[in-house]
């Protein structure tokens, strides 16, 4: 898979926080990539097999808020970061 700059910042904010689960607009503030950057960058990963999503558990009446897309770096996916991070030499904090 080509990756961009931006696809790369994106991935690092999973590879930094190993088995964290993280939604849009965390990852927005952590990386400064815009949502209409972002979402399709996401949308292309799990499609590669390199993450998952899924709603939160929250009853969004008692939350105040809607339900959040959790996406989280599958198995195969950190593998696969973390050789194509090594390849540009820019190393992994897993």
């Amino acid at each position: 898979m080509r990756l961009s700059h931006t696809g790369l910042r994106v991935l690092k904010a999973f590879m930094d926080r190993p088995g964290v689960s993280a939604h849009g607009y965390d990852l927005m503030q952590t990386t400064g990539v815009a949502s209409g950057t972002l979402y399709p960058l996401l949308m292309r990963f799990e499609e590669a097999g390199w993450m998952i999503s899924s709603w939160e558990n929250v009853d969004p009446v008692q939350e105040g808020r809607p339900r959040r897309r959790l996406y989280r770096v599958t198995g195969a996916g950190q593998a696969a970061i973390a050789q194509y991070m090594s390849a540009l030499g820019l190393g992994t904090a897993a």
